[in-house]
């Protein structure tokens, strides 16, 4: 791991989702010591989801048998807007009701440790830069497409924040003006075209519109059922709707890379989260139209990759971003 602390005690790690809670124990060499994965729950709100947070970091510190004395650190990799200065997780499309949730503090009130605070997919990209598909690269853009879609920046091989936090929302670029309504408000943002939801969503439509698909007997008829997963298992078996429903999110997601590739000339794109796992199948068409699209020098400069830590990215780029504060 590049410029850690000196400290050679452990960052409990934890990266909490729309749909799970990831809690980790990790070592200043990036090794995942311990771990701990419950459902977040997030429809039932901001006090039970902390709760239940809390929780997990009990049974972990349990199950590992560790005491507060034997922790550098609790850092939290959280999905939503974040101010870093005031540790609040000040919104979240996919955690309803967090409005300048004090989550920092909550959690230092009970284990009087230090606490630091950063945006999921900003910590994914620390963990995929220090220690997965991204090391060695200086300027990369990752996107967690999964659920949503969240977004992190390293410019000059660091974490690049923003003003007040929360750059890197690339799934809330617009890519269709006249597109459908996302979980954040407004219409046509990347994440509401391409994301995990966005794919079951297409699929679910198509087939009550009266096409026929083999989704209808993978979920035994139960459309609404549909995932993501499933689709990429229909489309790989042949599946023409599936198929297409995927080349369409996979165009999009196109779109959005050549914008980001325009914008930034990264040298690498990380694409992780569960959409990922998809491989080729999605990355190949994205690849295709950020070639057609992105200017050519741009364009030939970057390599589109899929991540390399899995689930463990979030948590161990909280690891790295605690380990970092006292180099910083």
């Amino acid at each position: 791991m590049q410029e850690t602390k000196k400290s050679e005690l452990p960052v409990l790690a934890i990266d909490l989702g729309g749909t799970k809670i990831l809690t980790a124990i990790i070592s200043n060499k990036g090794q995942v010591k311990a771990k701990e994965r419950c459902l977040t729950l997030a429809d039932e709100g901001p006090e039970v989801v902390i709760n239940r947070i809390l929780s997990a970091i009990d049974r972990l510190l349990s199950q590992g048998n560790i005491n507060l004395s034997q922790l550098d650190s609790i850092s939290i990799g959280a999905a939503g807007a974040i101010d870093f200065d005031r540790g609040l997780v000040t919104s979240s499309p996919h955690l309803p009701g967090w409005h300048d949730i004090p989550l920092r503090d909550i959690v230092k009130e009970k284990y009087r440790v230090n606490i630091f605070l950063i945006n999921e997919a900003n910590a994914a990209a620390l963990g995929e830069h220090h220690l997965g598909a991204g090391q060695g690269v200086n300027n990369l853009i990752l996107l967690t497409v999964g659920t949503g879609i969240g977004g992190g920046i390293i410019i000059n091989g660091r974490l690049y924040s923003g003003v007040s936090g929360s750059a890197g929302e690339i799934g809330h670029m617009t890519i269709d003006v006249n597109g459908p309504r996302c979980d954040c408000g407004k219409t046509g943002c990347l994440e509401a075209l391409v994301s995990g939801t966005a794919v079951a969503k297409e699929a679910i439509k198509r087939i009550r519109q009266g096409e026929r698909s083999s989704l209808t007997e993978i979920v035994e008829g139960k459309i609404e059922n549909i995932t993501a997963e499933e689709v990429s298992i229909a489309a790989q078996g042949g599946d023409s709707l599936a198929s297409e429903v995927i080349l369409k999110a996979a165009t999009y997601l196109g779109v959005g890379l050549a914008n980001a590739v325009n914008i930034f000339n990264p040298e690498m794109i990380i694409i992780s989260g569960g959409m990922a796992k998809m491989g080729d199948l999605l990355l190949n068409p994205a690849r295709q139209v950020v070639k057609e699209r992105a200017f050519q020098l741009s364009a030939q400069a970057v390599r589109i990759v899929p991540a390399q830590l899995g689930d463990d990215a979030g948590v161990l780029g909280a690891a790295v971003f605690a380990f970092q504060q006292e180099v910083d």
